[in-house]
């Protein structure tokens, strides 16, 4: 390859990964055409985009952009896929549905501004919330205490109001 095409892809890279919020770096070592088309195709209905890339240029666009990923540099070894996404927690759920064969495999992550190394995090990946996840279970627990005052005030004014009616019908 000629280092303007490398230029190229290397750019085109740093584009790519700036326009999600988080990534996965995936083993898909053995994985046939079959089997990466099914991947891809599932990639595609949950809204994850997947690319498979040469190591070292990964690593030149990861190194030009602002965050400093070198926690993921030792992950970049062999066939690597590059699963990304907007929601945290999508590309995890697609690989523990088809890794159950042990392919594709986790080797890190970028997600919610924080790594995560090795096929052991999986689990952990998976059950991340994401932030709009998390301001929704902040508001229905505020919501909880406001919808119990008003459910006891309604049920004291009929309380009070069958109290009244009871006594209004024992004078007659």
């Amino acid at each position: 390859m000629k280092k303007e095409d490398k230029a190229l892809v290397i750019e085109s890279l740093k584009q790519t990964i700036q326009s999600y919020s988080s990534f996965y770096l995936v083993d898909v070592t053995g994985l046939d055409s079959t089997a990466t088309s099914d991947l891809r195709r599932k990639c595609f209905k949950s809204e994850v985009k997947m690319v498979v890339v040469k190591n070292t240029l990964l690593q030149k666009a990861l190194d030009q952009l602002d965050v400093d990923y070198s926690p993921l540099y030792d992950s970049l070894k062999g066939t690597t896929a590059l699963m990304l996404s907007n929601a945290a927690n999508a590309p995890a759920k697609l690989l523990k549905d088809a890794s159950k064969s042990g392919i594709p495999g986790l080797k890190a992550a970028y997600a919610e501004e924080s790594f995560y190394i090795g096929a052991n995090q999986l689990e952990a990946l998976v059950n991340i919330k994401s932030k709009k996840e998390l301001i929704a279970d902040v508001i229905a627990l505020l919501q909880s205490p406001a919808k119990n005052v008003i459910s006891a005030l309604q049920s004291g004014a009929s309380t009070i109001h069958g109290v009244l009616k009871t006594l209004g019908e024992r004078e007659n």
